[in-house]
């Protein structure tokens, strides 16, 4: 039991130092809590709001990975070095698609009721 307090305590370290020091994790927690936000007002359904969470959820744990993998470059040199720019760019580029994802999911999810809400206002 111990290893396994010790083990969620290092996890929560790790998540504790991403939130803190790295700004795109704060950015993306700042949309998905008004995305969260804006599905409880519209009264999204279970599976919208299962698929929102996909979502999102998606994007953090890439955006932790991209975390992990930079601190790892970082470590392993610190010169410029082609193939670690490049993997840098690659684990952003994951980030990138998981953000996407996440845009079309919250258009198809979102996107009906808040047309229904304003749509008919403007249009």
């Amino acid at each position: 039991m111990q290893k396994v307090l010790l083990s969620l305590k290092n996890a929560l370290r790790g998540l504790k130092y991403c939130f803190w020091t790295q700004r795109n994790i704060t950015i993306h927690t700042v949309v998905a809590v008004l995305v969260l936000i804006a599905a409880l007002y519209l009264r999204v359904n279970l599976t919208g709001m299962l698929f929102l969470l996909t979502a999102i959820m998606a994007v953090m744990v890439t955006e932790v990975l991209n975390t992990a993998l930079e601190q790892a470059i970082d470590l392993f040199t610190l010169e410029r070095n082609h193939y670690a720019y490049k993997a840098k760019d690659i684990a952003a580029g994951a980030v990138l698609l998981a953000s996407l994802f996440a845009v079309i999911i919250g258009l198809c999810v979102l996107g009906p009721p808040l047309w229904k809400l304003f749509g008919e206002r403007f249009f």
